[in-house]
């Protein structure tokens, strides 16, 4: 038996229960994992309270799609990874189908990544992810590179850190964007070359003064909603806006008729977009892996709670108080 997360009504975080259950045996192209530790997102917090981008299809249902842990058993058609294995789940399957909120859990192969060599249960659970969604939209989809200039919104997020560490890796200047002052200082200390306050501050007019006039070549969003028009004026002819997230939870317009039909580029993104495609999730890993080794990049933890605790992890997520990710970590 197992210690379960699962939710039987949608709701906020004290719908989720610890329940006991079977694990089972991993089919075709799974394993079975001692989870060790959880990285908990904003996807899994939204499919709780059915407002994510699908539905839930069945109750009681599962969470998490993201951890780390060692491979207990491995089922057929399964190459490269084998029994006692260190590996992170990441992101790559509907949690309509699996979930990662367990102290054991059956994952698709394709879902895992060899842990490097010094890296933790709870560094594995919280690397991936943030570096994987900031590297897929800006790097390989956007191709951002030396001389760019990209403003992130929500900055204090994991994947708003990780976008700043990302951005100074491959020599691009990042601005940041945050509500408040109270984290500006420690956007600075993770190398945002200037923070922008938004609650103080005319954002697009910064931009546009900082880059002169011209105005930044990427903007990474994961609030949408009405405030896509004022980022959209700080976008520079040709460039990218980035939504990889709908945090306001209010319809998002398109501006760019508003503002006058400038060359403006909006699309969606997904960490699904890298971790679904073998070529992009294979050049995404040795990317992130070689900046942990460097350590350009590094995992931002901001709070650990334990599995007994996952509604107040999710209550904390849910308050907007974090710097970095949120980790649940499993006693066995």
């Amino acid at each position: 038996m197992s210690r379960t997360v699962r939710f039987h009504e949608i709701g906020g975080p004290d719908v989720m229960r610890l329940e006991d259950l079977e694990t089972g045996e991993p089919g075709p192209g799974e394993v079975r994992i001692r989870v060790d530790a959880i990285g908990v997102n904003r996807a899994e917090a939204l499919f709780r309270r059915g407002q994510y981008i699908e539905p839930v299809k069945q109750l009681p249902a599962r969470l998490g799609a993201e951890a780390a842990g060692v491979i207990e058993a491995v089922g057929p058609e399964v190459a490269g990874f084998t029994e006692g294995q260190a590996v992170s789940v990441v992101p790559a399957f509907s949690q309509n189908d699996y979930g990662m909120y367990a102290e054991r859990a059956i994952a698709p192969a394709s879902a895992l990544l060899r842990r490097p060599d010094g890296v933790d249960a709870v560094s594995g659970a919280a690397v991936w992810m943030p570096y994987l969604t900031a590297y897929g939209a800006l790097v390989e989809v956007g191709g951002m590179r030396a001389g760019d200039v990209v403003v992130l919104n929500a900055a204090s997020s994991s994947v708003g850190l990780a976008a700043i560490h990302t951005a100074n890796r491959v020599g691009a200047t990042p601005i940041a964007v945050t509500r408040t002052r109270a984290k500006r200082q420690r956007l600075i200390e993770e190398g945002a070359a200037e923070v922008i306050v938004s609650e103080e501050e005319d954002v697009a007019g910064r931009v546009l003064a900082l880059t002169g006039g011209r105005g930044a070549g990427y903007v990474f969003d994961a609030v949408a909603g009405p405030g896509v028009a004022e980022l959209a004026r700080a976008v520079a002819a040709g460039g990218t806006l980035f939504l990889y997230g709908a945090l306001s939870g209010q319809p998002t317009p398109y501006p760019a008729f508003d503002l006058g039909m400038p060359a403006l580029n909006m699309r969606t993104y997904t960490v699904l977009e890298t971790t679904k495609d073998p070529e992009r999730i294979r050049r995404a890993a040795e990317f992130v892996a070689s900046g942990l080794r460097t350590g350009a990049f590094r995992p931002m933890v901001d709070r650990l709670f334990p599995l007994e605790e996952i509604v107040q992890a999710h209550q904390h997520m849910e308050s907007n108080t974090q710097f970095g990710k949120i980790v649940v970590t499993v006693a066995h």
